[in-house]
Formats: structure tokens, sequence, C-alpha cells
């Protein structure tokens, strides 16, 4: 397995061992206030793991240390609980998801133009375990553009390698998750693919439990709310 990125956040005063928390790629910015204000609320210092959540599904599997997973997708949240991982009285749907298409060039103005032979390249998170990616081939298949733009397409490991494609110049444009593209991209309907679920859960295996679902409470709070819609995700 590739290795995942961290994103070390130590935030507050220790007080105990760090919350460590499973976090969907797209999550990436948000955690910039997400960790110290969840830290001040705490009273812990909060560390993230970013990447698929596929990716972070499998390292649980593999018993990876995390207390909290906050999935791009309820689907890896509700398998995570069949096999044991996750306490389901703990699932929450903590926001709402959306994507958006970006080209570095502003060739790419709509999904439409993803046809232009200008564009070679067009990246998108793996839908094999990437919930975007999902979301990217509902939407190219809504608008009846797969079959034109699948042979374009170059996959990135989560939502963060797909946008660093069309940054670097190896895809023409990307369709990412908004958390990403937020004030330079262009957000999609809604309606063209299935709902994003960004749910989360703890671990059972979670030697802080109570901890935990304080920072699943604290997404749901109002201060939390604003912090997650402020970065690109809407309320459930």
């Amino acid at each position: 397995m590739k290795k995942l990125l961290w994103l070390w956040l130590a935030l507050a005063p220790a007080r105990g061992a760090d919350l460590l928390i499973g976090a969907a790629s797209d999550l990436g910015p948000i955690t910039e206030k997400l960790a110290p204000a969840a830290a001040q609320a705490l009273g812990a210092r909060v560390r993230f793991t970013l990447a698929s959540s596929g990716s972070l599904a499998q390292q649980i599997a593999q018993a990876a240390p995390f207390d909290v997973f906050l999935s791009a997708n309820e689907s890896y949240i509700t398998d995570a609980v069949q096999k044991g991982y996750v306490d389901s009285s703990t699932v929450v749907v903590y926001a709402y998801g959306r994507i958006a298409l970006w080209s570095k060039n502003g060739l790419a103005r709509s999904l439409e133009d993803l046809r232009k032979p200008q564009i070679a390249h067009v990246a998108i998170a793996n839908p094999e375990h990437a919930p975007y990616g999902i979301a990217a081939r509902q939407a190219l298949e809504h608008r009846n553009l797969w079959k034109a733009v699948e042979p374009k397409l170059v996959y990135g490991e989560n939502v963060a390698q797909a946008l660093q494609f069309a940054e670097s110049g190896n895809a023409e444009a990307v369709i990412t998750s908004w958390t990403l593209l937020k004030g330079r991209g262009i957000l999609l309907p809604q309606e063209w693919h299935a709902p994003v679920r960004q749910t989360g859960g703890v671990l059972r295996s979670s030697a802080q439990a109570e901890t935990a679902r304080k920072l699943l409470k604290f997404l749901a709070s109002p201060e939390g709310k604003k912090i997650l819609f402020e970065g690109g995700l809407f309320p459930p």
C-alpha cells in the first residue's frame, strides 16, 4: 500500500495521549482551522492522518491505531461497523461533500469542455477507493461524457493527488472535491451524482472513546459546522 500522508497537528498542551484521526483527504485544508478549534474544545492534542477513505479503511482493518474514522463516504463506515471495527452507536453524518472542476489554463469551464482535444488528460481520484472519484464518474455518466472522457482519465490515489496532477501540468483538468478547489474551481450541481455523505465513527479499539465521541459532537456543534461549511462542506 502506498505510504499515507501524515499531517501532524500538536495544537494544545498534552493531557494524555494524542487523539488519532484517520480522515479523508478532502478534509486536508479544513484541518488548519478544525484542528486547533477541536484541540481547544477537547483539551487534547489532535493528530490527523489524511488518505482516501478506502485506504484508511484498509489501514483500520490492519489495526491502525486510530481513535476516529472520518470517511468521505458512508459505505466505508457501514462496512467498518459490520466488521466490528467501529462502534455503531457513534456513527454520524457530519457533512455533505460536492465535486468541482478546475483547469490550470482555463480551458475547462464545463464538463462538456473535457471533450476538447487540447485537454488530453483529466485527473480524478481513483473510484476504486475514493468516494469523490465515484462522484466524478457519476457526474460524467450523468452528462453522457463517460465514454468520451474515460480514455483521458488519470487516477490519483486520493483527491489531493488528483489535484496535484492538474497543478503540475500532468493533467489539463481535474474533477475533485470542492474543499480543495473552493475559490478557484467550478462547483458542479449536486444532482449530477449520488450524495457524498461524509460520515464518522469511533473505533472500538480506541482507548480514548469518550474524547473521540466529543470530537464527533464538536463537528456537529455550531462552531464545528461553521468550520466545515467555510471549508467547502455542506451541513447534513
